[in-house]
């Protein structure tokens, strides 16, 4: 089977809840993954919105330094560049040039945005600082990848949903 990566917060395609967008509390969803390739010494994540205005999608989050032993991302994850407890990982700058992750929040009146939470699995570790970007990201796993697994939400901003 195929690597497989999945959130308790919304459906692959579905809408992501409020709570983990810039117009709520900004919390990391929850992400948990399957079927781990054979070989697998570390996973990187990255999430972008390819909808957002500009030429580049808009980088969410980048996250790395995921041991293989890891099968889950817990909700709320702090915007710390190293992280220990509950899991650990290195954060990467977002498009704002932060650390960690940035919720959805698309510009007002612009429609319904995909995110792609997109989970690496690779041949070696990684030797990246705290801090790297998409860009170096991709240079450090290029030839690494043994597989890929995606998983894609929408939010639309402004909508509250009736209690």
């Amino acid at each position: 089977m195929a690597l497989t990566l999945k959130s308790t917060a919304f459906q692959a395609s579905g809408e992501i809840p409020r709570d983990f967008s810039g117009e709520g509390e900004e919390r990391t969803p929850p992400l948990q993954w399957s079927h781990v390739p054979e070989g697998t010494q570390e996973f990187a994540l990255l999430c972008e919105d390819p909808d957002a205005p500009g030429r580049d999608p808009w980088v969410h989050w980048v996250l790395y330094g995921i041991s293989a032993n890891t099968s889950f991302l817990p909700e709320g994850l702090p915007d710390k560049s190293s992280i220990d407890v509950p899991v650990r990982a290195i954060q990467g700058r977002n498009s704002n040039d932060l650390i960690g992750y940035q919720g959805p929040m698309p510009p007002r009146g612009h429609g319904w945005h995909r995110y792609f939470f997109h989970l690496y699995a690779l041949d070696r570790k990684l030797n990246l600082a705290p801090g790297a970007r998409k860009e170096e990201l991709f240079r450090a796993i290029e030839g690494h990848v043994i597989e890929e697994a995606v998983l894609m939400g929408r939010y639309l901003r402004g909508v509250k949903k009736a209690a």
